[in-house]
This record gives C-alpha cells, structure tokens and sequence, in this order.
C-alpha cells in the first residue's frame, strides 16, 4: 500500500533581494537588476507517512516546518524534488487562507468545499454540521471580513473536518482558539484517529504533540534531525535547545 504522503529528494530555496530600497515604485523599477541570495528552506528531504498516522512537525522557528507543510498542500512548489499525496486533503495552513473576505462564512463554506472537489449536493448535505462545530450561526451570513482571528479558526477548522477528508493538515492556527474550542478540536483529531485518518500538525506546543501524535519529525535548518516516537523525540529537543 502506498503511503499517504511521499517526500523524495525535496529541496525548496527562496530567493530574497538584498538590496533596500526607499520606495516600492524603486523597488519596482530596479527589479531586474536588484542582488540577491537564496535560502535554503528545505535540503533534500525525504519523508513517507502513512495513513492513520499522526504526526507532529516540530523545531525552532525558520527550521522549515510550515515550507514544508505548504508543499504538501499543494502552496508552494518545491524547487527540486517529488511529493506524492494519496488521497484528499484538507488543510488549515493560515487563518483565512482559501476565504473570501467579502462574502459570507455560509458561502465560503460553499465556496472553499468547491475548491475542494466537493459537489453541491455534498456541500448542502454537510453546511449544517459544519455551522453547528464552527458554533457561529448567528455569524454565518455576516462578511467574513468581519470575523475575529478566533472566530476564523472556527470557521476553517470545521469546514477542514467536516468535509470527510483522507488527510488534514494544520499549521499552528489552533493557538488563537479560546480553550473550550481547542478541547473541542483535539476531541474531533482524535476521532479522525480512531477512523484511520492521516493527520500532519505543526506546532510548537510540545504537549499537544505528545497528547496527539505517537510519531514526530524535528526539522533542524531545513533537514530532518530526527524522525521518531514523540516523546523520546521531544525529550531530545528540549534538552537540545537548553
């Protein structure tokens, strides 16, 4: 059986421009001729996860967790390298990524599970539980672009568990949530588990990976410097990091 998620060889570099400029109509003019670097965010990298895993993504911010994440995802494209994703994802990589500011949460929920490959008569039987885990009926038809940074994640979240996928990817988001809702997230990764689901978290909060996931990967400067169970792992990193 294939693995859920296959990184061969994966390589991402980021170009920065190294020159400061006083205005954007400069920057804009000079562009072309503009120095720069690269950043190697990620170093030939190679990972498989299988399904009904849980893993948690850990390491010090710029190790290139959320680089590569966002390949997974389908954001960014790698510089060099493969990835093989089997079956449907659902990602939270953004508060507010995929939703459309001025319409409503109910039509971005229609709008976002579209995205997702969904059909309408899918989408209509799944709008009801999705408002219902968000806990923002009486929001639903208010702009998002009114909604608060928590009220974001509720609204993501939900639309990213409720609409049944194989894979879920979560990004950090789940910190901006009050406590009660957080609880009520970890509850539904946890049944994801238990229906076999394959889910890929990054996080710094070192006890909610070792409360949700049994493996864990510690990206170090764009490689992986360890790769195992989540606790002996997590050990390790602590005491590296003291």
């Amino acid at each position: 059986m294939n693995p859920a998620i296959r990184l061969t060889n994966l390589t991402k570099r980021f170009k920065l421009l190294t020159e400061k400029h006083g205005s954007l109509k400069a920057a804009l003019l000079s562009f072309k001729h503009t120095p720069s670097r690269d950043l190697l965010a990620l170093d030939n990298i190679s990972l498989a996860i299988d399904h009904g895993e849980t893993v948690a993504i850990i390491g010090r911010n710029g190790s290139g967790k959320s680089t590569m994440l966002r390949i997974i995802g389908r954001v960014y494209k790698p510089t060099s390298g493969a990835v093989e994703v089997d079956g449907r994802m659902s990602t939270m990589l953004d508060l507010g990524a995929g939703f459309h500011p001025e319409l409503t949460g109910r039509e971005n929920i229609f709008f976002n599970g579209a995205v997702m490959g969904l059909s309408m008569a899918q989408l209509r039987s799944k709008v009801d539980s999705i408002i219902d885990f968000s806990e923002l009926a009486d929001f639903i038809d208010s702009p998002v672009k009114s909604y608060s940074a928590g009220m974001l994640m509720r609204l993501g979240f939900a639309v990213a568990v409720e609409t049944d996928p194989d894979i879920l990817l979560i990004d950090e988001v789940l910190a901006v949530g009050d406590a009660a809702f957080q609880d009520k997230c970890y509850q539904r990764i946890e049944s994801f588990k238990a229906e076999g689901k394959t889910i890929v978290f990054v996080t710094h909060d070192l006890e909610a990976a070792r409360l949700v996931a049994s493996r864990a990967v510690w990206l170090d400067k764009g490689i992986i410097r360890a790769d195992g169970d989540t606790i002996s792992l997590t050990e390790d990193y602590l005491a590296h990091r003291v």
